[in-house]
C-alpha cells in the first residue's frame, strides 16, 4: 500500500512528508467513528498541529435502510470525531473535496493538481452502493470489491489491502473494477483505490475560482472481520509529521 501511494503522490509531486498518505474511517466498539490522516499500516496518525491541518472541510454521511443523514465532523488532536459511529447494516462515507491545491514545476511548466481524499467504513460486505468520487464497495461476494469512480466502475484500477501489523497485497481490478483478496486476519482492514485525473478544471475556493491542472483520488474502505488467525500485534506508533 505504501508503494502505491508514495508513487502516485511523488507524480502530482505533494510534500516528501504527506506523499504515502491515506484518510480512513475507524470505530472503537460502542464509540463514534472517527476519520483518522496518516499511514494505516505503518501506526502513523497525523496530529494537529501537523499535517491533518491539511484538511479542508471534511464531510461525513452515516447510510442506513432509512436514508442518508449528515454527520457533524470535529477537527480533534489526532482525527475527525464524528458525531455518531455506524450501527448493524449501516455504513459511513466521508470525502474532502477542498484539500489545497499543491503547484509544482514540470519541466518549464507549472502544474497545479490536489488530492481528494475519501473513506468509507462498513459494519458487513454486503453490497453497498456507491457514493463518494471514488469509492470501493464490498459486491456481497466473499472476498470481493468494487472501485467506482463517479458512479462506474474503474477498470484495472490499482487496489491494495492492508492491517495494522503491517501485511498488505496488492491487485489489480479487472474489467468491471472488480478485485478479490483473501481475509485470512481477525481485526481491522483497510483497502486502499486511487486514480490520478489529468484532466484540467476549475473548482470554487475561498477567494474564487481555483484553476488546476489534475486530481489524485485517493480512498479507502475500512472493516473490521470479527474470525480469522490472530493478528500480530501493530508496530511502534510512528511519529506524525510537522
Amino acid at each position: 500500500m505504501k508503494k502505491t501511494l508514495t508513487l502516485i503522490a511523488a507524480t502530482l509531486c505533494l510534500s516528501a512528508t504527506a506523499q504515502a498518505h491515506q484518510a480512513w474511517l475507524e470505530q472503537a466498539d460502542g464509540k463514534a467513528a472517527v476519520l483518522r490522516f496518516g499511514e494505516f499500516a505503518e501506526n502513523l496518525r497525523e496530529t494537529s498541529p501537523g499535517l491533518l491541518d491539511h484538511f479542508g472541510k471534511p464531510a461525513a454521511t452515516l447510510i442506513s435502510a432509512k436514508g442518508e443523514s449528515p454527520l457533524t465532523v470535529t477537527r480533534t488532536a489526532d482525527g475527525f470525531a464524528l458525531s455518531a459511529g455506524a450501527g448493524k447494516g449501516q455504513s459511513i462515507a466521508a470525502e474532502d473535496p477542498v484539500f489545497p491545491l499543491r503547484t509544482f514545476k514540470q519541466g518549464d511548466k507549472e502544474i497545479t493538481s490536489w488530492v481528494w481524499p475519501g473513506a468509507r467504513y462498513v459494519t458487513s460486505l454486503a453490497a453497498q452502493a456507491p457514493k463518494l468520487a471514488l469509492d470501493v464497495v464490498p459486491t456481497g461476494t466473499a472476498g470481493e470489491f468494487q472501485v467506482v469512480l463517479k458512479g462506474q466502475p474503474l477498470p484495472k484500477a490499482k487496489v491494495a489491502i492492508a492491517v495494522q501489523s503491517g501485511w498488505s497485497k496488492e491487485a489489480h481490478a479487472d474489467e468491471q473494477g472488480k478485485v478479490r483478496f483473501d481475509l485470512p486476519w481477525k481485526g481491522q482492514y483497510v483497502i486502499e483505490a486511487s486514480h490520478i485525473d489529468r484532466d484540467p478544471g476549475v473548482r470554487p475556493g475561498a477567494s474564487g475560482a481555483e484553476k488546476y491542472d489534475g486530481i489524485n483520488y485517493v480512498t479507502t474502505l475500512s472493516f473490521v472481520k470479527a474470525d480469522g488467525v490472530a493478528p500480530f500485534p501493530a508496530g511502534p506508533a510512528a511519529t506524525p509529521g510537522k
